[in-house]
């Protein structure tokens, strides 16, 4: 029993309880309800609490919570080469950051009530055994690039990222192909091709900058840059007018439940095609405002029935993985969105985004028993939340508490 209970697909419930066992959710309701009618049920008392679903962090990379971000860079070129550094990295200095990034993401997303996460993995051979042995539960969308000289490496690499040798009932293995300056259209297609054969979650990066639009017309701007400081390009990449969006729609992408990461830049005609598919969107608020970018359309989306999740993106582009700051920034940004909208897009709108809504994102019979218990300070409980600095308390996955 709690204070409040927050199910997400309705509105709070004061004094409210959940009933769970096999951790699996029974019955939400009020709490002098459930007590009547599960006579047996050990009480667990929170009446100092509100207990949510555990929240979903729809898009992050794992791999980098080792990086600082630092400063807002000059470019977002400048950017991704402090990442992908000119020198050769080896096999062992990469394991060896990997190694010490994924656990530290991992202990933040619990500390700050994330229990589910769709992740970007890159090098899948070595966050996934971390990732399968760690409480949360994960989409880890194994990442493809394979454009100009490396078009060639396509196959191996889209082999390499639905390995699903560490698959478990926890970690579901996805595919994303990294983004339109780094994945030619027939790479795509063939990505998408592999998702649809094999009933994979798919994801890709998209419109993140205002150069993808330029890069994929004409190759020109800071992307060709990108690839010639690589020494990777070649002249046979093909070109697509129209933008990323539009590339998007000619691959095949919005007519699949493809989570797109960003979506920074969208006019209203590319706002439509989206509205018109299957597609999610993932907005990244502190990663956009560390780089700078004009005000999301978050809430155009969200009114033309597009589906909006949230996601930290990494630790090189956002102070942490802590979700509830995400929201917080929405709450400053959207003071007249109720609180309950700004938390579905971290909890229902989120699950749905990664494809794991029949599990968790919400407290319904039949979800998992899966909690972020955070301290209740009265009035609107949800807004009270974001009108602070707290962290829950507690955190429970499959119905057991985790120590974050």
């Amino acid at each position: 029993m709690a204070a409040w209970v927050a199910p997400m697909v309705g509105p709070p419930i004061c004094d409210g309880g959940v009933v769970f066992a096999g951790g699996r959710i029974l019955a939400v309701g009020s709490a002098e309800t459930l007590r009547s009618e599960h006579l047996d049920a050990q009480l667990i008392d929170r009446t100092d609490s509100i207990v949510l679903p555990g929240l979903v962090n729809a898009h992050t990379h794992l791999e980098l919570s080792g990086f600082a971000c630092g400063q807002p860079p000059a470019s977002f070129l400048e950017w991704i080469l402090k990442l992908v550094p000119r020198s050769q990295l080896t096999a062992e200095i990469v394991r060896d950051s990997v190694t010490r990034g994924v656990p530290l993401g991992i202990a933040q997303c619990l500390h700050f009530g994330v229990t589910t996460v769709g992740d970007i993995s890159r090098h899948c051979a070595v966050s996934r055994p971390i990732l399968r042995d760690s409480p949360l539960r994960v989409v880890s969308y194994g990442e493809v690039q394979a454009m100009a000289q490396r078009r060639s490496l396509l196959v191996e690499r889209i082999e390499i990222a639905i390995d699903d040798s560490y698959a478990s009932d926890r970690l579901r293995i996805g595919l994303t192909p990294h983004a339109p300056y780094s994945v030619e259209i027939d790479a795509y297609r063939r990505c998408l091709e592999v998702a649809r054969g094999r009933s994979l979650p798919l994801a890709t990066h998209l419109a993140e900058t205002p150069h993808e639009a330029t890069f994929l017309a004409s190759h020109s701007g800071p992307f060709r840059e990108l690839w010639e400081q690589l020494r990777a390009w070649d002249g046979e990449v093909p070109r697509f007018a129209g933008g990323p969006i539009r590339f998007a729609q000619a691959v095949g992408l919005l007519d699949y439940p493809t989570l797109l990461a960003h979506v920074n830049y969208c006019d209203d005609a590319e706002m439509d095609l989206l509205s018109r598919g299957r597609a999610s969107v993932v907005y990244c608020p502190r990663t956009h405002a560390y780089f700078g970018h004009p005000p999301h359309r978050w809430r155009d989306m969200r009114a033309r029935g597009i589906n909006v999740a949230i996601g930290t993106d990494s630790c090189a582009s956002s102070p942490d993985l802590n979700v509830v700051d995400e929201l917080r920034l929405l709450h400053r940004i959207a003071p007249n969105v109720p609180a309950i909208e700004l938390w579905q897009v971290a909890t229902t709108h989120a699950a749905r985004a990664i494809g794991w809504d029949d599990r968790v994102g919400s407290l319904a019979a039949g979800k998992s028993a899966d909690f972020a218990v955070f301290p209740s300070t009265g009035g609107d409980p949800l807004a009270a939340i974001l009108e602070s600095a707290a962290v829950p308390h507690e955190v429970w996955i499959a119905g057991d508490r985790i120590q974050a």
